[in-house]
């Protein structure tokens, strides 16, 4: 191109250029890292009837705080915001005028976990795996309230840079989980590939590959011999710390098979019972809703088992003590077995029940004659 065409060109483009693009811009909205703690708003009659999750962003984007309208849902999915002093789950919930809607920031949590000197329990272990004989208190992860003093960071600890990283840089290793008061067996995964393997196997849950996960629990009441649970789990409408049965356009597909094992009586009649429990899904708090649901809670569970506490005055002192010393629900996974997902070697581990429960379990055997 010559020197006078490329000026012609040149004065095309300057035509055709939009003259906003020539105006100065301003710079880029700087926001705030909000800071952790509960703030509380009063619904106003112009936001009323707004969503929640959009009342909330727009309250944020006002005060220039960085807190994304994703984030704010969900910090209400994992109940961290109520309307007049109850928690909701719902960010679809629609605000009233003269409402106090209450936002409770956690701390934010360090980018990843960091290895601790916690004692751990190893059953097995090889380059692609272990596994793990879980005492009860000790949480699998880090999460909100509980960034330190868990599996993971004794994992880090044990296995340093040896640990599967398919799970995120918060969970490594973590195939599945136990809750924090359910004590027994559970799986990690040292490399990828044996966690994609490990991940294939639980989310087939034993349908068409080898998975036994069994159970034991002590529950309330006279259940006959056993049966099977099909009742889908969701995160409870109005606790946020809690599941429920629910419709199933509401929670996941979940499927417990249970079988009774021993019958322990009070006085005359039954008042608790051993029995044995097998995951056909791994929903949370699975066995522990389920066999609420059908009117048998988990001895010692804080969270399904209130409504039945007077049912301890059908126990003797012994007993009732020993409840009280278990501080937890009498829940333990006793035993795993699968084919190993790298060598395909059969593998069974068993675990037996911890002093607590098996003390409780003698006192109400006991008790029976």
């Amino acid at each position: 191109m010559n020197q006078h065409a490329k000026r012609r060109y040149q004065a095309g483009l300057a035509k055709l250029r939009d003259p906003e693009e020539d105006r100065p811009r301003p710079p880029p909205r700087l926001l705030a890292t909000p800071e952790a703690g509960k703030r509380s708003h009063t619904v106003e009659e112009a936001d009323a009837g707004q969503r929640l999750d959009r009342y909330l962003a727009a309250l944020a984007d006002t005060a220039g705080e960085a807190l994304s309208r994703t984030r704010i849902q969900a910090l209400i999915e994992d109940g961290q915001v109520s309307i007049d002093g109850h928690p909701t789950s719902d960010p679809k919930a629609k605000v009233r005028s003269g409402q106090t809607v209450t936002l409770d920031l956690p701390l934010p949590v360090a980018a990843e976990p960091e290895g601790e000197n916690i004692p751990l329990n190893i059953v097995f272990e090889d380059e692609h795996l272990v596994i793990i004989d879980k005492p009860a208190g000790l949480v699998v992860h880090p999460s909100a309230g509980h960034e330190t003093g868990t599996l993971v960071n004794a994992l880090i600890a044990h296995c340093g840079d040896s640990l599967s990283g398919v799970g995120g840089v918060k969970r490594p290793g973590i195939v599945h989980r136990l809750d924090k008061d359910t004590s027994g067996l559970l799986v990690v995964a040292k490399t990828d590939a044996a966690h994609q393997g490990l991940a294939a196997l639980f989310a087939d849950h034993g349908r068409t590959l080898r998975l036994d996960r069994e159970y034991q629990a002590v529950v309330w009441g006279a259940p006959r011999r056993g049966g099977v649970i099909n009742a889908p789990i969701g995160r409870h409408p109005g606790q946020r710390e809690k599941q429920a049965v629910v419709r199933a356009d509401r929670g996941r597909e979940a499927i417990t098979h249970w079988e009774l094992q021993e019958m322990f009586r009070g006085d005359e009649t039954p008042v608790a019972a051993l029995v044995s429990c097998r995951l056909e899904t791994g929903r949370t708090h699975q066995i522990r809703v389920h066999m609420a649901h059908i009117g048998h809670p988990v001895l010692g569970d804080p969270l399904y088992a209130a409504s039945v506490r007077t049912k301890a005055a059908l126990l003797d002192e012994t007993s009732r003590q020993l409840l009280e010393q278990l501080g937890r629900q009498a829940l333990h996974a006793a035993v795993l077995g699968f084919d190993h997902p790298i060598t395909g070697d059969a593998l069974t581990f068993q675990s037996e029940l911890p002093q607590d429960i098996a003390v409780l379990i003698e006192a109400l055997r006991a008790r029976s004659g």
